[in-house]
């Protein structure tokens, strides 16, 4: 797996992870308001070229992005390989984030945990563990969400580490 790079640097069509998002404070927030927070999957649909500038599909919509925005959101490749080892959500480490590969458990559970926003391809971070270790405190898009452990057992993710690889 490609290690993180700036958007503008990204040369193949596909779907990406933005993992950061720089710039000034103003900047941010305007990007967060249309939803390009970390964690979100945006597809490149054109890369920047000489001729013409970038364009992804976001939330259902294309947008043409300037290559100075461009140049500030940090992406990594988003793929969810079979032969990566998934592991449970409970087992992650403190700080570590992962990309939701699936839930198990009976429909009702899953059904509930989907409610609360941890579905297929979300990022997730462990944000604090209980001192008896239950429960866990998550951060999942853009909000805190507090689980028990057995149910964060029943979520399998891929580890996403800081360099990008997973």
């Amino acid at each position: 797996m490609s290690a993180m790079q700036a958007l503008i640097d990204v040369r193949e069509s596909g779907a990406y992870l933005l993992m950061s998002v720089g710039g000034s404070g103003a900047l941010r927030r305007h990007l967060a308001e249309m939803g390009l927070v970390v964690g979100k999957k945006v597809t490149v649909v054109q890369p920047a070229s000489k001729l013409s500038g970038m364009v992804i599909f976001f939330q259902g919509q294309r947008l043409a992005i300037s290559d100075e925005i461009a140049s500030l959101l940090v992406v990594r490749p988003f793929a969810m390989d079979a032969d990566t080892p998934a592991i449970a959500l409970a087992d992650l480490p403190l700080r570590q984030a992962g990309l939701i590969r699936t839930i198990k458990g009976d429909p009702s559970l899953r059904h509930r945990l989907m409610d609360m926003g941890l579905t297929k391809g979300t990022l997730v971070k462990i944000h604090q563990i209980a001192p008896l270790g239950d429960p866990i405190e998550l951060a999942v898009r853009g909000y805190k969400l507090s689980i028990r452990k057995q149910d964060a057992a029943h979520v399998l993710v891929t580890e996403v580490t800081s360099d990008g690889d997973t």
